[in-house]
C-alpha cells in the first residue's frame, strides 16, 4: 500500500474505497465546484499521482474525483487476468461515480482510451464530456518503434537493446530498466528528468507480473472496425489533445479519434507522450476551457474599467521561504512609491510572510491564501540541520504548477501595470515554458544566480541534475531574452561564486553581467542609524552593563535543531560569563514553549524589524540566512553563522558573498558541541570587526530600475 504523499499541493476533502468481487479501489474526492471531473487511470502501470499537475487546479474550479486503478497506488492488486479485463475497470469506474454521487462527469484519459470509447457508448447519461490526450485505441497502426516487438513479446531475446525491452522476459528480468527507457522515450522533451523520476518511482509500485496479468486480460474494442463503430456512438463533446512526438501513441490515432467521434483536436507540437506532467498549465488551461463550453453558468455580474479610468497597480510575489525576501520587498516597495506615488501594490505572499505585511499596513491579495504552502514542504523536508535545498527544490514541483495557475487566474482577473517577483520560481519557469501567457511588464529579482552541487564526489546524480537545471534556464533566457522586461540581481557581481553552470556551460559570474543588472545587497534599513550600540540598546529597553547575546533562524521551523544545540551551549557559558543574556528569536514557525528554559536566556517567536535588536548584540549565532548574516554584517555586530547541512545556497552561495564581505566565522553543525558554542560566544564578545560596508543605497537602485520600466 503506498503512504501518503509528504507534501501535496492539495489534500483530498474525502478519500474512501470501493469495493468489487472483493477488489478494493481507493478513490480522492477534491473540491465542490459543477461538474465534476473524473481523472481515469491509463492502466496498472501508474497511479492517480499522474494527474498531479492537474488536480489542485481544476479542483478550484470543478469537483474533481480520481483514482487508483486496480494494481498500483492504494488499489488491491488481483492475482489473476480476469480481474483487469476493460469491463471491470468500466465497472470500477461507474461504482466510484456511484460513491462519490456523480451522475454525470466530464472524463480524462491519457493513453488507454479504448474502454472509455466503451463506457461513453454504452452509458451515455453518465458521461458530460470527454478530453482524451494521446488516445490508445486500434484506430490507427501501432509506433513502428515497438511493433516488430510486440508480436513476439513472448520469445526469449539474445539482446534486450531499446524497444527490444518490450518483452515478457526482460520485464520479469529487469522491471525498471524497462519502465526507465520506455518512459524516457514518452518524454522526447529536453530537461524532464523529474517527471520521468517521477513516473518510474510509480511504476515500481506495480510489479512486472500484475502488469503481464493486465496485458492478457480481454479488450475492447480491438480491431479497427470495432473501435470506428464506437466513436460513432459516442454523443458528448471530446477533446482530443496529442503530442507530435508521441512514440507510445502515433498522432493519427488522436486524429483519427476526434474526426471519429467529431471532436476538436489539439496537437501539441515538440511534445511527447506525457504532456500532464510535462506541460501541465497548458493541459489545464485546455481542459478548463473545455469544461466551461459545457455548462451554460455565466457569472451574475461582470465590472470592467476603461483603459484612462484604471488605477495604477503593481503586482508584487515576494518568495515566503523564510521572511529575508519580504523586508527588501518592502524596502524596494517604498522606495519605488516615492517615485511613483500613485502606485498601488497588491502582494502575493505566504505565511509567514502575510504576517509581516499586516503589521506593515499593505494590502494583501485577497485570493493570496489559496496558496499552496511552501515554507510548510521545506519545513517538512528537513531534518537535523540538514535540508537538501535542491532536492527540495526538485519536489516542489506540484506546489508549483498550483501556485503558478493560481497567478495566472488572478492576473487575468485583474489587468496589472507589472508584475514584480522576488525569486518566484514558479511564475518565472512556467512563464518561460508558457510566454504567450505574460500580459503585463515582468520584473525578476534575485540573490542566487544557480544551483551549485553540495556532494559532488558523494553524489554525482546531483552533479548532472543541478547542470540539467541550470541548463535549461540558460537555454529559456536565450529563446526568450525579451519574457523578462528586468532580471536585477540583489548584489553585485563579484559577490557571485567564480564558478561554472556545471560541466560545459558558463562561468555564473560572467553569465550574470550579460543578462542581469546588480543593484547592490538591499537593506531595510541604512545601517548608518544603528551604529550607537549603547543608544540603540537603552531606547529598545536592554540596557547596558551585561553581554547580550542573540541566537536566530529565520523564518521557517527549519532551525529547531540548531536552537536546542545553541541553548546547550549558552547554559555552559554562564558558568563563566554569568551575566550574560540571550535573547533567542525562534521565529514565527516555531513556538518558544517547544523549547526548554534556560536562566539567563529569553525566548521570542517573532521580532519586528529584528535587525534593530541584532544591532545591540555584542555577539551572535545565527542559521547562515542570507538575510540576517548582512544584517550582522552591515551594522557590523560580531556573529557566526552555522549553514545548513546540504543547502546549495547556504554552502556555496551565502558562504561566498560572507567572505567578500569579510565574514568568516563559519560553524560546521557536526561540530557545534556546547563547549563549542560557549566557546565561540565568549571569543565573538568584544572581538573587533573589519568587514567590508554594505551598501546603503541599493533599495532605490532597484526601485529607479523598476519607475523607468513603468514609465516607457
Amino acid at each position: 500500500m503506498r503512504a501518503r504523499t509528504p507534501m501535496r499541493a492539495r489534500y483530498p476533502d474525502q478519500e474512501d474505497y470501493i469495493e468489487r468481487d472483493g477488489v478494493r479501489t481507493f478513490y480522492e474526492v477534491f473540491g465542490s465546484g459543477k461538474p465534476t471531473i473524473v481523472l481515469l487511470p491509463s492502466s496498472p502501470i501508474i497511479h492517480s499521482q499522474q494527474w498531479k499537475g492537474q488536480v489542485p487546479y481544476l479542483a478550484r474550479h470543478f469537483r474533481v474525483v480520481t483514482f487508483d486503478g486496480r494494481g498500483n497506488g492504494r488499489s488491491d492488486r488481483p492475482g489473476v487476468s480476469e480481474a483487469y479485463t476493460d469491463q471491470e475497470i468500466i465497472g470500477d469506474t461507474l461504482q466510484v461515480m456511484d460513491a462519490t454521487g456523480t451522475e454525470r462527469a466530464v472524463f480524462l484519459i491519457l493513453c488507454h482510451a479504448w474502454w472509455v470509447l466503451d463506457l461513453a457508448a454504452r452509458y451515455p447519461e453518465r458521461v458530460l464530456g470527454l478530453v482524451a490526450i494521446a488516445p490508445g485505441t486500434p484506430l490507427a497502426p501501432i509506433h513502428p518503434n515497438r511493433a516488430q516487438y510486440i508480436g513476439r513479446f513472448d520469445e526469449p531475446r539474445g539482446d534486450y537493446e531499446g524497444w527490444a525491452k518490450t518483452n515478457r522476459h526482460y520485464w520479469l528480468q529487469d522491471w525498471r530498466g524497462f519502465v526507465s527507457f520506455f518512459f524516457d522515450r514518452m518524454l522526447p522533451e529536453p530537461h524532464s528528468t523529474k517527471q520521468l523520476e517521477d513516473i518510474v518511482g510509480w511504476c515500481m509500485e506495480t510489479t512486472p507480473q500484475t502488469m503481464l496479468l493486465n496485458r492478457a486480460a480481454a479488450r475492447f474494442p480491438k480491431t479497427k472496425e470495432e473501435a470506428e463503430e464506437l466513436c460513432r456512438k459516442v454523443r458528448c463533446p471530446v477533446l482530443v489533445i496529442h503530442g507530435d512526438l508521441d512514440e507510445c501513441q502515433q498522432p493519427a490515432k488522436g486524429e483519427a479519434f476526434a474526426k471519429l467521434t467529431g471532436g476538436r483536436l489539439v496537437m501539441l507540437e515538440g511534445a511527447g507522450h506525457m504532456t500532464p506532467g510535462r506541460d501541465p498549465v497548458k493541459i489545464n488551461l485546455l481542459t478548463k476551457e473545455f469544461v466551461d463550453t459545457l455548462t451554460a453558468s455565466q457569472p451574475r455580474e461582470v465590472r470592467w474599467t476603461r483603459a484612462m479610468s484604471r488605477r495604477k497597480r503593481a503586482l508584487f510575489v515576494s518568495s515566503s521561504i523564510g521572511l529575508g525576501h519580504i523586508q527588501r520587498d518592502l524596502a524596494i516597495a517604498r522606495e519605488l512609491r516615492g517615485l511613483i506615488p500613485d502606485l498601488e501594490i497588491d502582494w502575493w505572499a505566504q505565511h509567514p510572510v502575510t504576517e509581516v505585511l499586516k503589521a506593515a499596513g499593505e494590502r494583501i491579495h485577497p485570493q493570496n491564501h489559496l496558496q499552496a504552502l511552501e515554507s510548510a514542504h521545506w519545513e517538512e523536508e528537513a531534518s537535523q540541520h540538514e535540508l537538501h535545498a535542491f532536492y527540495a527544490f526538485r519536489r516542489m514541483d506540484e506546489i508549483f504548477v498550483a501556485n503558478f495557475m493560481l497567478f495566472h487566474d488572478i492576473t487575468r482577473e485583474t489587468p496589472y501595470d507589472i508584475w514584480i517577483g522576488d525569486e518566484s520560481w514558479e511564475v518565472d519557469y512556467f512563464l518561460h515554458e508558457n510566454p504567450e501567457l505574460k500580459t503585463a511588464p515582468y520584473v525578476w529579482l534575485t540573490d542566487v544566480i544557480g544551483f551549485l552541487p553540495v556532494d559532488p564526489d558523494g553524489d554525482p546524480r546531483e552533479v548532472t541534475l543541478c547542470a540539467d537545471y541550470n541548463a535549461e534556464k540558460i537555454e529559456q533566457r536565450a529563446r526568450y531574452p525579451r519574457l523578462r522586461d528586468l532580471s536585477l540581481y540583489i548584489g553585485e557581481y563579484d559577490e557571485l561564486p567564480d564558478a561554472a553552470f556545471g560541466p560545459g556551460l558558463p562561468n555564473i559570474r560572467e553569465w550574470a553581467r550579460t543578462w542581469y543588472t546588480p543593484v547592490g545587497y538591499v537593506l531595510p534599513f541604512d545601517p548608518l542609524q544603528y551604529r550607537d550600540q549603547k543608544g540603540l540598546r537603552q531606547r529598545l529597553g536592554y540596557g547596558n552593563g551585561y553581554p547580550l547575546l542573540f541566537a536566530a533562524v529565520g523564518g521557517t521551523g527549519v532551525g529547531r535543531p540548531l536552537l536546542q544545540r545553541v541553548m546547550d551551549g549558552f547554559g555552559q557559558l554562564r558558568e563563566t560569563m554569568p551575566e550574560a543574556r540571550m535573547v533567542m528569536v525562534t521565529g514565527p514557525r516555531i513556538e518558544p514553549d517547544e523549547l526548554p528554559d534556560v536562566a539567563g536566556l529569553e525566548k521570542r517567536p517573532y521580532v519586528h524589524n529584528l535587525f534593530e535588536h541584532l544591532a545591540c548584540a555584542d555577539a551572535a549565532i545565527v542559521q547562515s540566512g542570507l538575510s540576517t548574516t548582512m544584517e550582522l554584517v552591515a551594522t557590523r555586530r560580531p556573529f557566526a553563522y552555522v549553514p545548513l547541512r546540504k543547502h546549495w545556497e547556504q554552502q556555496h552561495h551565502v558562504g561566498y558573498r560572507l567572505r567578500h564581505y569579510g565574514a568568516t566565522n563559519r560553524l560546521e553543525y557536526a561540530e557545534l558541541t556546547p563547549p563549542r558554542v560557549a566557546m565561540t560566544l565568549q571569543h565573538l564578545v568584544g572581538a573587533p570587526v573589519d568587514f567590508r560596508e554594505v551598501p546603503r543605497d541599493s533599495a532605490r537602485r532597484a526601485a529607479q530600475q523598476i519607475a523607468a520600466l513603468l514609465s516607457r
